[in-house]
């Protein structure tokens, strides 16, 4: 596993992990749960460094029923999902807590919302520098290199490190 960067720990039977056990992937995500002959099997929970988790029913690696809960308590319902769903563009803070008063917008779901870097945008996962056309997570640890799809999604879409001025601009007194 030093090959990999991951690391395990817990219960082996034949030089495999098997039993209970804690593994730790590179990216800081991490599994806690049962194990067979290697893989998750049984009850288990994936935890990922964004603070959200993935509780499921694993099948020799592979998820047969499962939650995936977001890092604020929002539970995803697959079947009756109606969190953004062009109806209510709500923040799910928004619909727990009410709206903030006239003037004062909420950004994003997180309260304060992250500073963005100047030049750079917040992409949810991380930062975009368009320079470098990479994106880094919150910690500055590469993530990826955008292509060219992603690249014109992150300009259209996300939201930015620095103030633009759009729309009427009077003209400054000579």
């Amino acid at each position: 596993m030093e090959y990999t960067g991951s690391s395990y720990e817990g219960d082996h039977q034949n030089g495999r992990m098997e039993g209970k056990g804690k593994y730790a992937f590179p990216t800081d995500t991490k599994y806690e749960g049962e194990m067979k002959d290697g893989m998750f099997h049984g009850q288990g929970t994936l935890s990922f460094p964004n603070g959200s988790k993935y509780v499921a029913t694993w099948d020799n690696g592979i998820a047969v029923d499962g939650k995936y809960t977001f890092a604020d308590g929002l539970e995803y319902e697959e079947d009756d999902w109606l969190y953004c769903d062009g109806y209510d563009r709500r923040f799910f803070t928004e619909i727990c807590d009410g709206l903030k008063p006239a003037g004062r917008s909420q950004l994003t779901n997180r309260i304060p919302p992250r500073d963005i870097p100047e030049g750079c945008y917040d992409t949810g996962n991380g930062f975009y520098n368009p320079e470098s056309r990479v994106i880094v997570d919150y910690n500055h640890k590469f993530l990826r290199n955008a292509d060219d799809d992603e690249h014109a999604w992150i300009i259209k879409t996300c939201r930015k490190g620095w103030d633009e001025v759009v729309g009427y601009q009077p003209k400054p007194e000579v």
